[in-house]
This record gives C-alpha cells, structure tokens and sequence, in this order.
C-alpha cells in the first residue's frame, strides 16, 4: 500500500469535517494521511480540524492559510506539503461528502494502472445527484463539454475534483505554472497531466448534493472558469506540441 495522503481544502465546513475525518480513517486504509488546508474559516473549522489530533495524532495536519486565497493555491500548497512528507499517492477531495469516502479505495486501487485516476460523473456509470434541477445538471455537463472540445482532451469528467495522483506524476507536472482556481483548477491540473503524457483513468462515481453547510459555486465561478479555458490552451501551446495520447478509459 502506498503511503496516501488525502487533500481537503475548508472554508466554513466546520459541520463537516469531524464527520469527514471519521469516515475516512474508518476506511482502514494502511499508511493514510490526511491534511486540511483551511482558508481562516470565519466559522472556526481550522480550529475544529486542530482538534482532531487529539483522535488521530500526527495522522492529521492542518494548514492555516491567511484569509481565503481560492481552491488551486489551497491545492497546490496541500499538494506539495504531501509530497515533502514523502507521500506517493495524493487524494484530493471535497470536506461535503458530495465525494463519497468509500470510493477513495476504488481510486487507489486503480492508481496501479494510471497516473492519474478520475471520479467520474459522466462516464457510464457515473451520475449527479437526483434532486439536482435540470438547469443545474446542463450547465455541469455543458461546462465539462466546453473545456473538452476547446482543449482536445478526451476526458469526460474535466472539473469534477475527485481525483488520486501518483507522486511522479505531480512531480512531472509544472505546478509552478498553475493559474486557475475554483472549476479552472481542475481543468488546468488535467490537462497539463495529458499534455504531459501521463496514463489517465476514470472510474465511476456518484456525485451528492451537500447536506450541510453552503455551497461555494457561483455562476460568476463559472463564467470565470469558461474564460479562463481559453488562457489555459494559449499557456500551454509549447506543451501541447508534445502531447501524448495515452488516455485509458474505464473497462
């Protein structure tokens, strides 16, 4: 089993974390970490999140960052903390379950095969919360449709944030290079990985709509996200010449 480190950006999930934490230590996994990367949550979750290593000890770590600077530098920061420790498989994921825990074995189990692995919404398999409205469930479709046509990727899940990582492949990634935050992020990080030929793979998930706390999307975070996708294939056109298609779907 790989040394595992699991990545959790916070702001104001202190209803959350707690029952996060339980989950994901309960998986029995051998060697797992986790690190909340916590954005100064008026709501006192950084706090809440310290106090958990009285249960988990050195297995749990925080990060307090000054005021909230965005999901794609909570990321990055996370990861690079996770692969100064030595992790060799990297885990991100949301604190509101709309990720479910049990599904991060599935991820490790498959990073023997990839570099990169997936939750997938769009793959066969894979689905969106049933309560979710019609708009809501086109506009999340349409925004992955988007980035995939304008970027060539043929992944089918591009701004989901469900993802485990291989530490060679972020190593091989040219984080310093990374812009983008919020749906952006999750776009740029993917596309850099298939730029840079790494083996990727999607497996499917079931995407929950939050039960507690708010929602942090917004539609001027998506409107964001649309622009930024262009940026994103100007910077990138010196690596896009060398690109591989090493893509592996889904059995």
């Amino acid at each position: 089993m790989l040394k595992t480190y699991i990545v959790i950006p916070t702001y104001n999930e202190a209803e959350n974390i707690p029952l996060i934490a339980e989950a994901l230590f309960g998986l029995g996994i051998r060697d797992l970490n986790l690190l909340i990367v916590d954005d100064n949550s008026p709501d006192g979750t950084g706090q809440i999140a310290e106090s958990l290593k009285r249960t988990y000890g050195s297995e749990l770590q925080v990060l307090h960052r000054e005021g909230k600077k965005g999901l794609g530098t909570a990321y990055l920061e996370g990861f690079q903390l996770s692969l100064d420790s030595g992790a060799e498989a990297i885990v991100q994921m949301d604190a509101d379950f709309s990720h479910n825990p049990q599904k991060v074995i599935e991820l490790l189990d498959n990073l023997d095969q990839a570099g990169m692995v997936i939750g997938s919404r769009y793959i066969e398999g894979g689905r969106l919360d049933e309560g979710w409205a019609a708009w809501r469930k086109s506009l999340s479709s349409f925004g992955n449709i988007y980035a995939r046509v304008i970027l060539g990727m043929p992944i089918l899940d591009v701004t989901g944030g469900f993802r485990a990582w291989r530490r060679e492949t972020l190593l091989g990634i040219p984080l310093e290079r990374v812009k983008s935050q919020g749906y952006a992020f999750q776009v740029e990080m993917a596309y850099l990985a298939y730029l840079k030929g790494y083996l990727m793979k999607e497996i499917p998930i079931y995407f929950a709509d939050r039960e507690r706390g708010d929602s942090k999307m917004s539609l001027n975070i998506q409107l964001e996200a649309a622009k930024r996708v262009w940026s994103i294939l100007i910077e990138y056109r010196d690596l896009r010449k060398k690109r591989h298609k090493n893509y592996i779907p889904m059995p």
